[in-house]
């Protein structure tokens, strides 16, 4: 039994995938499956096996961000992808297929409200346009958390600059390093939803939209595996100035999907998703 489910029909499928996921011999499963993930370095660690030659039969890999990727897993371009947890109540099927996800238990780093006023005083916050996930929880956080209520405005590529008197904006992924530079406040999302729900977040987990087979998953384990057993490799394959990484992947981005996780995102899915009635169009 899956630990979580959704309205109408579907499966949400953790860890113990030979007992858990309901996989049929009658699944037709692609030559070579299309995965995809996500452009940011926080990704780099889980794509680093698949990118140095694992799976390479199995599996092509697609980067794109967050919210390609997880439009390209609705419409059923890509089979897996490593996509946003808001997308799951929109998808009629959808499994867990990897023990690895991209999470946090305290300060993230990454997915931040910047302003030049303390939170109290923001009357518009400007919406990054690349995450549905990280929209709503500023959202979430906003209304529950530091229980304010200033304008939300979808946001076109170039945003970040229009941060201003009482104008904020919600950066997330790799230019939110830079960005931390420019403006007095930085509010970090991972850590507010840790002090107000006591719970790590999950971004983004490694969802299929039909079942796999357990030896490919296993499979595909071990390829995530590999970029984490290999950390510093991939901080010398990935420069980025202005950001130590080797900290950035051992102590602020949290992999393993273990309990503490998955109680999080039940939580995240289940009680502070349903909350958000208005959610603006982010492409």
């Amino acid at each position: 039994m899956c630990p979580l489910k959704k309205q109408r029909p579907a499966y949400l499928c953790y860890m113990n995938f030979n007992t858990q996921l309901p996989f049929t011999n009658s699944v037709i499963v692609p030559e070579k499956i299309i995965a995809g993930a996500v452009s940011y370095l926080n990704t780099k660690p889980l794509i680093y096996g698949f990118e140095n030659g694992l799976m390479q039969q199995e599996l092509e890999l697609v980067i794109d961000y967050p919210s390609n990727i997880a439009a390209s897993l609705l419409n059923n371009q890509i089979q897996v992808g490593l996509v946003p947890v808001a997308i799951l109540p929109q998808m009629k099927e959808y499994y867990i297929v990897s023990d690895y996800c991209i999470a946090c238990d305290g300060a993230v780093e990454t997915v931040c409200i910047f302003s030049d006023v303390p939170i109290n005083e923001v009357q518009q916050v400007l919406l990054d346009y690349q995450s549905r996930t990280s929209v709503l929880l500023t959202q979430y956080l906003l209304a529950n958390f530091w229980q304010v209520n200033p304008t939300l405005q979808a946001a076109q590529p170039g945003y970040e600059q229009q941060v201003s008197g009482t104008t904020a904006a919600l950066v997330i992924g790799d230019r939110a390093f830079a960005q931390k530079k420019k403006n007095k406040y930085c509010y970090d999302l991972g850590l507010a939803w840790q002090q107000h729900t006591g719970l790590p977040f999950v971004f983004a987990a490694w969802i299929s939209n039909k079942p796999l087979p357990p030896d490919f998953i296993a499979a595909f384990n071990l390829a995530c595996e590999y970029g984490l057993n290999h950390i510093e490799e991939v901080v010398k394959a990935y420069p980025h100035p202005g950001a130590n990484l080797l900290n950035y992947y051992t102590r602020s981005i949290h992999y393993r999907l273990d309990a503490g996780k998955q109680k999080g995102l039940q939580y995240f899915l289940q009680q502070a998703l349903p909350q958000q009635a208005f959610m603006p169009q982010v492409k």
